[in-house]
């Protein structure tokens, strides 16, 4: 019996690469637009290769697909897929966190910038018929007097840090994986998480969504940090809890926030960050680039010949 190779759900036009990757190795393919838990494991069930874009990835699921088999994810994060259920089965779980590192470095540093130098205020000034700068941006501080915070700094919080290095900032990080040497050869002085907050006038997160990071911008660590103080995320909403933002931003006890991610997507209607003032929302854009579609989709390809060759993925998940 060929091997077989399933897409459980997928947003891009079209599957060629993937599919003439298992073709090339003799597999079948098959490719479904699954939502729930159980229609991803009727769909995986006797598949050698699981490739899961949005759809849950559960206990079912890793029973169905062939032991040993492999579960790739299509994108940065891994959070739809149930790690110790994949391993109970000896199955093995890749991801592709390296597609889109300049996008979101890129995305980070836009909305970063755009909010320091208050271009959303000021536009909304003019449009409104009022022309007074100094009234509409302050507070605002010279890049050369602004502590640029980092709640994470691994492959795109570095990014992000070596695209501002040339403006003038200060950095500070907090991350138990940053080494000293590190941090000193990147220009960024390593701290604790108290002092981050109560120091950062940017601070921008880029941590993955873990039992201690999950909710962790709460009420009390919002106040903690500078009325002034803007908060970036492009990493997981997970990391926020959106009501106590959403509140920080109306009482004016943070400056302002750009967000990219949200606990549940689309953004629901009814969200209070729709309305809070100095927030910034984009529709989970920040890895898009016409180029970065393109790039996950090869690199999943790649992995699917890998599979099938018998190897591991190229970028592999440990339980």
């Amino acid at each position: 019996m060929n091997a077989r190779v399933v897409v459980t759900d997928y947003t891009f036009p079209k599957l060629d690469r993937e599919e003439a990757a298992a073709r090339q190795a003799g597999a079948d393919f098959a490719a479904f637009q699954c939502r729930t838990a159980e229609d991803v494991a009727a769909a995986v069930a006797g598949a050698d290769v699981a490739l899961v874009q949005f759809a849950p990835f559960g206990p079912a699921a890793a029973a169905a697909l062939k032991p040993g088999g492999t579960v790739i994810r299509y994108g940065v994060g891994y959070d739809n897929i149930d790690l110790g259920a994949a391993g109970d089965h000896g199955l093995r779980v890749g991801y592709v966190p390296d597609y889109c590192a300049d996008e979101v470095a890129e995305h980070t540093v836009s909305v970063a910038l755009a909010l320091l130098r208050k271009l959303p205020a000021l536009d909304a000034s003019v449009r409104s018929g009022t022309w007074a700068a100094a009234q509409t941006a302050r507070p605002m501080k010279p890049f050369a007097d602004t502590v640029f915070g980092f709640f994470g700094l691994g492959q795109i919080g570095r990014a992000v840090q070596q695209r501002l290095a040339g403006l003038g900032f200060r950095f500070i990080a907090s991350d138990p994986m940053l080494s000293q040497a590190d941090a000193a050869a990147l220009g960024v002085r390593r701290v604790d998480t108290a002092t981050l907050l109560g120091e950062a006038d940017v601070l921008c997160l880029h941590a993955p969504a873990t039992r201690e990071t999950t909710g962790f911008f709460n009420a009390a660590n919002l106040a903690a940090m500078q009325p002034h103080a803007i908060i970036v995320n492009s990493a997981r909403g997970q990391l926020i809890v959106e009501d106590d933002l959403a509140e920080a931003l109306s009482a004016g006890t943070i400056g302002g926030a750009a967000l990219d991610v949200f606990n549940v997507e689309p953004l629901p209607a009814d969200s209070p960050l729709r309305t809070a003032p100095n927030v910034l929302l984009t529709p989970h854009a920040a890895w898009y680039s016409d180029a970065a579609i393109d790039r996950l989709q090869g690199l999943v390809a790649e992995d699917v010949a890998r599979a099938l060759r018998g190897e591991g993925p190229r970028r592999p998940v440990s339980r």
